[in-house]
């Protein structure tokens, strides 16, 4: 996903009752971005690994809750999650895209999920945040 600077947004609210994280941006943009897209598309290592192939498919994560915030810097915050997740930093810019992308995002999460035999429900594997691994191959 994009690494491009952002400035940051004009808003940012914590909706804990829809489990929704809304931002306005100075350009007019505004999203409303579930808790559980967030959770999924961390960009913590834990979730997207350490290079391409390598990225731990999340399940389990409809409930989750944002229960802190916290600034980085002027370029990003990072969340605690009711899950015990707290390592991704959200920059301006993965934020924005988030927002932006959030049809896309949800069909190839949930496409993610049919692939693997799971469904958003199903528990972590092993212990808490236990994970199912997704390898990509290509097709020869």
């Amino acid at each position: 996903m994009s690494a491009t600077l952002k400035p940051p947004p004009e808003s940012l609210t914590v909706h804990t009752l829809s489990r929704m994280l809304e931002l306005r941006w100075p350009d007019g943009a505004q999203f409303r971005i579930p808790f559980e897209l967030l959770r999924v598309y961390s960009p913590s290592a834990e979730v997207q690994g350490h290079g391409p192939g390598q990225e731990v498919l999340q399940t389990g994560k409809r409930e989750v809750e944002i229960t802190a915030l916290a600034p980085v810097g002027n370029y990003a915050v990072q969340p605690r999650f009711s899950d015990g997740h707290e390592s991704g930093i959200y920059t301006w810019a993965y934020l924005y895209e988030l927002g932006e992308r959030q049809d896309a995002l949800w069909r190839q999460y949930l496409d993610r999920l049919a692939a693997a035999g799971l469904d958003r429900d199903a528990p972590m594997g092993g212990k808490a945040g236990g994970a199912v691994s997704i390898t990509k191959t290509r097709a020869s």
